[in-house]
């Protein structure tokens, strides 16, 4: 079954571009609007790729599970991938790889299936 989207998609993917725009500015976006962009993505991740084998987790918006894999269904499962919400907008849309991000001290992941370089980026580039 897929994952229940939370997140009206082209209300995400407006958030995702607003919040792009802001970070390549170098300003920092509301809140509110970062928290819709994050949970978007990972929606988007966990439609494309569902599973439990893996948890990414960007705290304090959302977590999910994705990866085809053993499931766990209690306490810290065995993947884990973190990062905050600019990394993961970053990631989401092509703009750091996920090997320059865990490089860089931005993403920190623990077990098996935790590289999800080739799961990345989910956000198609904005139209010129």
């Amino acid at each position: 079954m897929p994952p229940r989207r939370r997140t009206d998609p082209a209300e995400g993917l407006a958030a995702v571009r607003e919040v792009t725009r802001v970070l390549d500015g170098g300003g920092k976006p509301p809140r509110p609007l970062l928290a819709t962009a994050v949970r978007y993505g990972l929606e988007e991740l966990a439609a494309r790729y569902p599973g439990g084998s893996v948890e990414v987790r960007v705290p304090p918006f959302a977590a999910v599970q994705v990866v085809a894999g053993p499931r766990h269904t209690r306490g810290t499962p065995p993947a884990v991938v973190e990062m905050d919400g600019p990394t993961w907008i970053a990631l989401a849309t092509g703009r750091l790889s996920f090997a320059e991000a865990r490089a860089g001290g931005r993403v920190q992941a623990s077990g098996q299936r935790t590289d999800l370089g080739e799961l990345l980026p989910l956000v198609p580039p904005e139209p010129a």
